[in-house]
């Protein structure tokens, strides 16, 4: 065998599925079946000489010179094995992991950690399944053959692995391409943070914790900021997954300062939107009902205030667990604390300490690898360790203090760095402060961190406290840029170099830059010291009001995804700048900011929040004409926000309101989108507030807008107005005129690439085709419509849809299907608030009631009650079977 010595190849790990099944089904004949599985698959790697390194049990290890060899060979590999005829029926599925990397040859065999990643990414796969890493994607992608495809699956964290993978599956046509979720981290539902550095002991803390949960529901984690409570509960919750199989959701209340928002943080990190009108209490308490879910609530301290509703929460909800970290208890009963040690440090008594009997201590192990991270050179000595020893003991064992003491090894020695830092907390100890003492020693640390910076970094410092929850380069550089003497970008280097800016990279690649919130907390009073706070959060308010603004423009066509997912990144900041808008009595920029992101929080399930912004700007006295242009605009948001929650007496009013303001005001554009607004309110029928469909005023509110519209030249707006009266066509059962405005309309929103529209017109053109009974009902453009609100996360879209296809697979003949689906819609429905279904349902005669009643499909039903949305939505994406003859 002919072996790189070191080198870039691509590894291939295999291995059967079910594998001891197979062995008690086939008895002595599976050693025959083994034996024929690794011929097929031996050809199939020699033909482009791939190399075998290893054969254990049922599996392969194999390199290949060239990503492009390795995926030809997996091709055939799974074409022979899905071609064999094997005995007894049983069918042979082997999984297959693809990762391009370096790696060193020894003892026969190559090793490093990209091998391991092509291990584990072959282990997340399911028989007949081909998974590829994205580097490996990227190098066979230009050259795949035209019939091949890959299809993304997303960033998953695997086992073992810190870092997350993008992986991709291969699609061969003939061959499976439909198989379960993944086998990652991410199999027990979870949202808990992908941590950029490794976890160093605590190995007894993570036990008794872990022995805690087993036998309390609610654990508290206490301790002075900097001793590592978020990260042990993070690593616990991680360990701890499999006791709870309905999920594991880590909420971060560090950004929040209103106790009203800790109930709807608590209930989007479990994926309910805030919609409907319904409580986030209700919603969460439905949710969560009997299911087995831990909820790791983060920095509890500023909002204790509201415990009482974590106590509602596991009062109701008997399987639900919280682990929450705060620098006190909650006082509430039933709770459990645990107050968080430091490290494990050295004891300075006797001989001087040796660099191997320090380095096994918790502490030292942390300021070493935190060393290493900024300076690779260094080492611990006999030289250096009575230093390293003493810092870690003065700092109390603290891991955040550890951190930034260990930042400055880039520039001084262990001594210096003790000598130094020593003075600072030997001035504080001395004082009298309340402070507990490992809260002074932490203060301590980084006030030398801060003290050690020159004027350009302390201003900097200082001026980032204003962000909420991290930000970007630019807005860094324009909101703290006026009070910084100095070049922006290096002074943000040089703070991510000491350990006091933390930087990461978010999903598209950008740089995103955040304070940890003990540090925060310090730059917040730094800030105040040097007078700096109203001029940054007036420039803060006024840059995230042009986010806002910007993103308006484009939300609605085909950059509507990453508009949304920019202002969902940003939502914090949005949120603290909208408050200080309010606070501050700047009704033109709370107006204007909460009408640009009411399209936002509708899309992305804020319902309730953003209608009670909207309606805090508009309770604060404006003037002039920008003002009142504003307040217009408001009242519109105002009313479609409660439009979407299904509330039509209160849309009606804001609607009429916002209309009678247009008019007023004299705009003829302003006047049309009210009147063509206000025609929604009248258009569906709202049963649960015995409203009926008024066809006659949706058809005078629209013509009249449409009248607008074409007068001053809005093609934008004649296409929504067609749409509107395709509706109304609709709802009186006039479907040839229904479907030749919408078609007429569809064909605009095409040609202007408006997605938002597009999608709804689709929608609308299916579900008439549907109640027409034609051909295909509506099927290609049901499916995508679906496709379109999927790519842009817009849940009150994909839930309408999805209700259609359960509709039209009805229809169809396809009662599993419906069921499936209509499942789905009823637990989306019910998580998301989405308000709409039924009406429509109403007027296709579709209900969910005949499938809920019919024991033969109650399998079916609740099995699309447990999907996820992405689930869902995949099922959705599938072909339905025709039509049978005479339905």
């Amino acid at each position: 065998m002919t072996v790189q010595q070191r080198g870039t190849l691509t590894f291939l790990f295999t291995d059967i599925e079910g594998s001891t099944r197979l062995v008690q089904q086939l008895g002595d004949g599976w050693q025959a079946v083994l034996e024929r599985h690794r011929q097929l698959l031996r050809e199939a790697f020699a033909a482009v000489d791939g190399e075998e390194l290893g054969t254990e049990g049922d599996s392969f290890f194999v390199t290949f010179r060239a990503a492009s060899s390795a995926l030809a060979a997996v091709i055939a590999g799974q074409r022979a094995l899905a071609g064999e005829s094997w005995p007894d029926g049983v069918s042979v599925r082997v999984r297959m992991g693809l990762h391009t990397g370096e790696a060193d040859f020894s003892d026969g065999t190559y090793i490093g950690l990209d091998v391991h990643r092509a291990a584990r990414i072959s282990a997340a796969g399911h028989g007949g399944q081909v998974l590829l890493s994205d580097t490996t994607r990227a190098l066979v992608e230009p050259g795949l053959p035209p019939e091949i495809s890959l299809r993304d699956l997303g960033t998953h964290r695997l086992r073992d692995l810190d870092a997350p993978e993008h992986l991709h599956q291969l699609v061969v046509p003939g061959l499976p391409s439909e198989f379960p979720a993944l086998r990652t981290a991410e199999a027990t539902p979870n949202n808990l943070p992908v941590q950029l550095t490794s976890f160093l002991g605590r190995e007894r803390e993570i036990a008794e914790i872990s022995s805690l949960l087993e036998r309390n529901r609610l654990l508290t984690l206490t301790g002075p900021g900097g001793t590592g409570k978020t990260r042990l509960s993070i690593e616990v919750a991680r360990r701890n997954m499999a006791r709870f199989p309905d999920g594991v959701f880590f909420v971060s209340l560090s950004p929040l300062n209103e106790v009203e928002l800790v109930a709807p943080t608590i209930a989007h990190a479990l994926g309910l939107p805030d919609r409907g009108g319904r409580m986030p209490e209700e919603r969460i308490l439905d949710h969560v009902s009997d299911r087995h879910i831990l909820l790791v609530l983060d920095n509890f301290e500023q909002l204790v205030p509201a415990a009482p509703l974590v106590n509602e929460l596991l009062g109701k909800a008997a399987n639900l667990s919280a682990l929450v970290t705060s620098r006190e208890t909650l006082h509430l009963y039933g709770e459990q604390e645990y107050a968080v040690p430091p490290l494990g440090v050295p004891s300075l008594g006797g001989r001087q300490p040796a660099a191997e009997a320090v380095s096994q201590y918790e502490a030292v192990a942390l300021f070493i690898e935190r060393a290493m991270a900024v300076k690779p050179g260094f080492q611990i000595t006999n030289q250096n360790a009575p230093a390293v020893a003493e810092l870690c003991v003065r700092l109390d064992g603290l891991p955040l203090a550890i951190e930034l003491a260990a930042a400055r090894i880039r520039i001084l020695t262990p001594d210096a760095i003790l000598r130094r830092l020593g003075d600072q907390l030997d001035l504080l100890s001395g004082g009298g402060s309340d402070r507990p003492e490992r809260q002074k020693t932490l203060r301590g640390a980084i006030a030398w961190s801060y003290d050690l910076l020159d004027d350009r970094d302390r201003q900097l410092f200082a001026a980032l406290s204003t962000f909420v929850g991290g930000t970007t380069f630019d807005a860094v550089e324009e909101i703290c840029g006026p009070v910084v003497d100095g070049d922006v970008l290096d002074g943000l280097s040089s703070l991510v170099e000491k350990s006091l800016v933390r930087q990461r990279l978010t999903d598209a690649g950008d740089p995103r830059f955040s304070m940890l919130h003990t540090i925060h907390e310090y730059a917040v009073e730094r800030a105040v010291e040097l007078g700096m706070v109203d001029g940054l959060r007036e420039r803060h308010a006024t840059f995230f009001a042009r986010l806002a603004a910007d993103a308006r423009q484009t939300i609605m066509g085909s950059e509507k995804r990453a508009s949304l997912d920019r202002l969902e990144l940003e939502h914090d900041n949005l949120r603290a700048a909208v408050h200080w808008m309010i606070e501050s009595g700047r009704a033109d920029l709370a107006l204007e900011a909460t009408a640009n992101l009411w399209r936002f929080w509708q899309m992305r399930g804020y319902l309730n929040e953003g209608l009670e912004r909207v309606r805090q700007a508009l309770a604060l006295p404006a003037t002039g004409a920008q003002a009142e242009a504003a307040r217009r605009s408001a009242l519109e948001a105002a009313g479609g926000l409660a439009y979407w929650q299904g509330d039509m007496p209160v849309a009606e009013d804001f609607y009429a309101r916002a209309l009678e303001a247009q008019r007023h005001g004299g705009d003829e554009q302003g006047t049309a989108d009210a009147l063509y607004n206000l025609s929604f309110v009248y258009a569906i029928p709202s049963s649960g507030q015995n409203q009926m469909a008024d066809s006659e005023k949706v058809h005078a509110l629209v013509a009249d807008a449409l009248e607008i519209y074409r007068r001053i030249g809005d093609r934008a707006g004649v296409a929504r107005s067609l749409w509107s009266l395709s509706n109304g066509a609709w709802i009186t059962g006039d479907l040839e005129a229904a479907e030749r405005y919408s078609e007429e309309a569809l064909e605009t929103f095409r040609e202007m690439d408006d997605r938002f529209m597009l999608g709804w017109s689709l929608y609308t053109l299916a579900m008439i085709k549907l109640q027409g009974r034609t051909e295909d009902l509506g099927a290609r453009l049901m499916r995508e419509a679906l496709q379109i609100f999927t790519e842009a996360g817009d849940i009150s879209g994909y839930v309408l849809v999805l209700d259609g296809l359960a509709a039209e697979a009805w229809v169809a003949g396809d009662r599993q299907r419906s069921a499936r689906l209509a499942g789905a819609v009823a637990s989306l429905q019910e998580s998301s608030g989405t308000g709409l279904t039924p009406a429509n349902r109403e007027l296709i005669g579709f209900s969910h009631d005949p499938i809920v009643a019919d024991p033969s499909l109650a399998d079916a039903y609740a099995e699309g009650s447990r999907w996820t949305p992405a689930e869902a939505v995949a099922y959705g994406l599938e072909p339905v079977a025709a039509v049978p003859e005479g339905s």
